[in-house]
């Protein structure tokens, strides 16, 4: 059998002490006891709202072949029969063994931060990397304290390419993460109006963002959106830290990874992206221009990572968008069907505008209408108000003339819009699910998206629950 980790390995490296009779080895980690697979070590992180500690004997139960337990709560663990390894604390030894799968691997490391568009992007990279060996990556956004340091102790030691997901929403968040992960390859996606309850302007933001190149393997590179206004604020930070291979995507004519044209439709995009000097035309299964825009980035990273170009362009016709980030449905409802983007995962003003193109540039059936269901943007702080109330100048100029709202900062956006818009507004996203189940027709396209506090993914949950889904023949399922 092929271990993740010997546990006589794991052992050392987490500087435990091990309790019964440890098995030779381990095939994966996880820190939740529900999903836990047959054969895992189970950490029990002690998080914000839940002490792993108290799942333990579920965590057995449920097929994990030893625990990573806390010395301070092995009392409390009472009869608890299982093999055990016990640290000073759960958290830090799970960083520990993710430092030593850095040292033990040869891979090549893709580090992706950004105020939009991290997730899809590290698994467009993951996409397009596969043809060319084997790729690991998160399985989900695992971006934070806890997130990175657990995806990066699965890396397997034979992993060819590595994609890293870094989020922060304070200063200081980054630096220690990146540290970790040491990328070939650090990029910046965007800097756009995220967590900006947390930060004083956008420049702010790009400096938190910018600790990204403090972990960046000596000869690294990084790779810049030439787009933004942050650009030469990060092009200096990459060279403070002492980055010489600076590389830039984006419509920019000096982008070096360049978005040259764009021709977009309800479900794919074909670019003509100028890579190397060299112009190629590409299909890319997934719609959007900052789908298109990102590939970019992610094409150059293949680039840098010495991938094979040809098969990772080729790999874009079959991406299809993240669940919560573009998905979609097709729902039968009456005679006909309704079109359900799903972009209930988050959201803030860039991606909020993004999502709103997404919409315009579907098309309704018959009498169907283009229909934005929008939630809250949270972390917005004192500019809550206005960036809710800017979001009726993108819904104008992109034609939506159906607007339904749930949430107490929607409530800005709900007095912004004109009559001429047909507006719903309910306080509680279960209201509107309600309303929004009874009130779609056939041929309607409904764009869901929302903070992810605010629970959307309820009302796409609504939409899935009450209306039949179409599989790809075209038959329902």
């Amino acid at each position: 059998m092929s271990f993740l980790w010997t546990s006589e390995d794991m052992t050392a490296v987490i500087g435990g002490r091990p309790i019964g009779t440890l098995p030779e080895g381990i095939t994966g980690i996880s820190i939740d006891s529900r999903s836990i697979g047959e054969g895992e070590a189970f950490f029990a992180i002690k998080g914000d709202r839940v002490d792993g500690h108290d799942f333990a004997s579920m965590a057995v139960a449920n097929g994990a072949s030893l625990i990573v337990v806390s010395e301070a709560k092995l009392p409390a663990l009472g009869r608890l029969i299982a093999p055990m390894i016990v640290v000073d604390d759960v958290l830090a030894a799970l960083g520990r063994l993710a430092v030593a799968s850095r040292e033990r691997s040869n891979a090549r490391i893709v580090a992706v931060t950004g105020s939009v568009g991290k997730t899809t992007t590290k698994e467009m990279l993951r996409h397009v990397l596969a043809p060319s060996g084997k790729v690991h990556a998160a399985v989900a956004s695992f971006n934070n304290h806890w997130g990175v340091p657990l995806t990066l102790a699965r890396m397997p030691a034979d992993a060819e390419f590595g994609v890293f997901e870094i989020g922060m929403n304070h200063p200081d968040e980054i630096r220690p993460l990146v540290k970790m992960v040491r990328p070939h390859v650090a990029m910046i996606t965007t800097i756009a109006a995220a967590h900006l309850g947390h930060f004083k302007d956008l420049e702010e933001i790009a400096a938190a963002k910018a600790e990204i190149f403090e972990g960046v393997e000596p000869g690294g590179a990084a790779i810049l959106n030439r787009d933004i206004g942050q650009f030469g604020f990060l092009e200096q930070k990459a060279q403070e830290a002492g980055i010489a291979r600076i590389y830039t995507f984006g419509q920019h004519a000096k982008a070096d990874f360049r978005l040259a044209d764009f021709e977009g439709n309800a479900e794919s995009s074909t670019v003509w992206a100028v890579l190397s000097g060299e112009t190629s035309e590409i299909h890319i299964g997934a719609p959007g221009r900052h789908i298109a825009e990102n590939a970019m980035a992610a094409l150059g990273a293949c680039l840098l990572v010495g991938a094979d170009m040809a098969r990772a362009m080729e790999a874009l016709a079959a991406l299809k968008p993240v669940k919560g980030r573009g998905e979609r449905h097709l729902l039968g409802i009456g005679e006909g069907h309704l079109t359900l983007i799903d972009e209930s995962y988050n959201a803030n003003p860039a991606s909020m505008r993004a999502a709103i193109a997404l919409l315009a540039s579907a098309t309704p059936e018959l009498t169907g209408r283009r229909i934005a269901v929008l939630g809250d943007m949270l972390e917005m702080g004192e500019f809550s108000a206005r960036v809710h109330e800017e979001l009726a100048g993108p819904l104008l100029a992109a034609g939506i003339e159906h607007v339904w709202l749930a949430g107490p900062e929607m409530a800005a956006l709900r007095d912004a819009l004109p009559d001429s818009v047909q507006v719903e507004y309910r306080e509680k996203t279960s209201e509107l699910a309600d309303f929004v189940v009874r009130s779609v027709m056939p041929g309607d396209v409904v764009m869901v998206k929302s903070s992810l506090g605010l629970g959307f993914g309820k009302i796409v949950a609504a939409l899935l629950d009450n209306y039949p889904a179409f599989s790809d023949t075209g038959r329902q399922s």
